[in-house]
């Protein structure tokens, strides 16, 4: 059996917002909202859905760069949410992070080998500050730059090379678990396709263990061994990669499929136009949130949240369809 190497139950990120300047009631924005799923160690776990959705507020609950609301989160055995600052702090060398956008995630004033140097040094990896440069330059070669980088700062880089000294900076503490957040949204489509083989190098290379956050499927697709799909704060679907593409269950992820294009000229699709706007997680609808706009929904969605229900082995999907309770009004 596979080592469980981090467990999320029923995680819940709420954030309270006033309605207006001169009402002291106060919205709770669902930014996550009940969120359960494992991660094997040596595995990609990709998460997906439209922006807004949770994806990355989910991540930094995950590390407790926001606190999440409620839930359990089990790294390697231990409780995240319970850590004080000192073992929190100790943790995070065993989790990392890798955001979207390399600029804003760089110190413009340092050089990269300061911002990798401090990440060497926080974590007291190395003796000496010779030792610590000089694995910096390893690093460097790691994620496919040059040592003679070591003394540039940021602006000095293409996006794709900022994005490269951000993974070095997550790989430098020999973490169990990164977690990568939209990590190539923001680069060019020549540059996506590098930046994600070198991931999956550093997988096989160091074996660590992904949550890979995107929002494009085809990007998902190339590096995850299982999907979870997002929709207004809850995974609506979970299962293995293949299984998804081939057969998807929750009518959300159909229309997602049903937008990727295919590269086979025989293949013929039938696009999944869907109606209206994601509904606002400070306000969202009675029942399922996908509700309004589901062409297959009945009265019962929009009064019963859906349970997760268990399809067959690892695949999961919340919609009552799949609900022996409510699967008879559906057909």
């Amino acid at each position: 059996m596979n080592q469980t190497l981090l467990s999320v139950k029923n995680l819940k990120t709420h954030f309270p917002m006033k309605k207006n300047l001169f009402d002291k009631g106060t919205q709770v924005i669902k930014a996550v909202d009940g969120i359960s799923f494992s991660v094997s160690k040596g595995e990609t776990l990709g998460i997906v859905g439209e922006s807004g959705c949770g994806k990355s507020t989910m991540g930094r609950s995950i590390l407790r760069l926001i606190e999440p609301t409620e839930g359990s989160v089990k790294f390697q055995g231990n409780e995240v949410t319970t850590l004080n600052q000192t073992d929190l702090r100790k943790m995070r060398s065993d989790m990392q992070i890798v955001f979207q956008d390399p600029f804003a995630s760089l110190n413009p004033k340092m050089t990269v080998g300061a911002i990798l140097g401090e990440a060497l040094s926080t974590h007291q990896i190395g003796q000496s500050a010779n030792e610590r440069k000089e694995k910096v330059k390893e690093l460097l070669k790691k994620v496919g730059l040059s040592p003679i980088h070591i003394g540039r700062y940021p602006h000095e880089f293409s996006g794709g090379q900022r994005q490269r000294i951000g993974i070095a900076r997550a790989i430098a503490v020999n973490p169990a678990l990164i977690i990568a957040d939209e990590p190539v949204s923001a680069l060019d489509v020549s540059v996506q396709a590098q930046i994600l083989n070198l991931f999956q190098d550093l997988k096989e290379t160091f074996g660590l263990t992904y949550i890979f956050i995107a929002h494009d499927l085809s990007v998902v697709k190339h590096v995850s061994d299982r999907i979870g799909v997002m929709y207004l704060g809850k995974i609506v679907e979970l299962s293995d990669k293949k299984l998804l593409f081939q057969h998807p269950l929750h009518p959300y992820t159909q229309a997602l499929m049903s937008a990727v294009p295919s590269l086979d000229p025989d293949v013929k699709k039938e696009r999944i136009i869907l109606s209206g706007d994601v509904p606002s997680p400070s306000n969202p609808p009675n029942g399922c949130a996908f509700h309004t706009r589901c062409k297959f929904r009945k009265a019962v969605c929009e009064s019963v949240i859906p349970r997760e229900i268990q399809v067959s082995e690892g695949r999961f999907v919340r919609c009552h369809m799949y609900d022996e309770e409510y699967s008879k009004e559906f057909k």
